[in-house]
């Protein structure tokens, strides 16, 4: 979604800079489809937390709720989503960050290509209406019919209702298409290996008991060999940081009993000290 606050940012200037209402309403048509996906995101992040409220308030959901609305004035809070997703990028190992996309390539591969394809549609729209749109031949006229073009063109569907006329308009045209091969060819090999690869077999519990006394067994002069300890070691890493974690709750677990001992001793002395009050009006 950073990458879509950033575009979203860019959008705004773009609509305040350009002086063509045409190309301009191409850039607010797209607008409208990221107010959607902003929508779709805190949605899925209200309804995904246990503590809601929290969310909301005191971790700003209202203002990713306010950034979604297509309105001119709700379109300022987006920077602040773009400066969370800075802040938390300065926060993360930029190491953590390559490791993330490395393990999982399929998810990353597939969030890069959709981010692509949306800015080869915007950009690619506003330059293709910018160079037709002036000419009496031309049958792209709007933003809509932009948009329709380098759709149908990046999905290498084409069906021929809209085309560019000008040279231009022609070359823009080209390279879509080249792009569009790419980008749809990469897209497709995702997904048929997402739904037809064959499921990686699951070890039994047999096998996932038996393996670690099998590797972690000592060479013939008893001692453990490099590849034995290098398994070994991140256990005993664990077991400590497990020790140390009982230890952590049963310290607590003291502290809490202690506390609740002296609150008891209290009550006893305060009821003695009422009995001993009640005795003497009494007498």
């Amino acid at each position: 979604m950073g990458a879509l606050s950033v575009l979203a940012i860019v959008n705004l200037f773009i609509g305040l800079l350009l002086k063509d209402r045409d190309v301009v309403d191409v850039v607010l048509l797209m607008d409208g489809a990221l107010s959607v996906i902003f929508l779709g995101d805190f949605l899925y992040r209200f309804f995904s937390v246990s503590a809601k409220a929290t969310y909301f308030f005191r971790q700003f959901g209202w203002a990713d709720l306010v950034a979604s609305l297509p309105f001119p004035q709700a379109k300022l809070f987006r920077l602040f989503r773009t400066f969370r997703s800075g802040r938390l990028i300065r926060h993360i190992d930029p190491q953590n960050i390559q490791d993330e996309y490395v393990s999982n390539r399929g998810g990353s591969a597939l969030l890069t290509l959709l981010i692509l394809m949306i800015l080869v549609v915007q950009f690619g729209a506003m330059a293709i209406l910018a160079v037709e749109h002036k000419s009496p031949d031309s049958n792209i006229k709007n933003a809509g019919d932009a948009l329709w073009y380098m759709y149908v063109t990046i999905t290498t569907v084409g069906y021929g209702d809209r085309f560019p006329v000008t040279n231009w308009g022609r070359l823009i045209g080209v390279v879509v298409l080249a792009m569009g091969v790419g980008l749809y060819s990469t897209l497709t090999g995702f997904l048929t290996n997402t739904f037809l690869a064959p499921k990686k077999e699951e070890p039994t519990g047999n096998e996932d008991a038996q393996a670690p006394k099998a590797e972690a067994q000592p060479s013939i002069s008893g001692t453990p060999t490099p590849s034995a300890e290098a398994e070994v070691d991140p256990i005993v890493d664990q077991l400590k940081e497990q020790a140390a974690t009982l230890t952590a709750i049963l310290q607590l677990l003291t502290e809490q009993e202690r506390r609740e001992v002296e609150v008891r001793k209290r009550q006893w002395e305060n009821e003695g000290l009422d009995a001993r009050n009640n005795t003497s009006i009494d007498s």
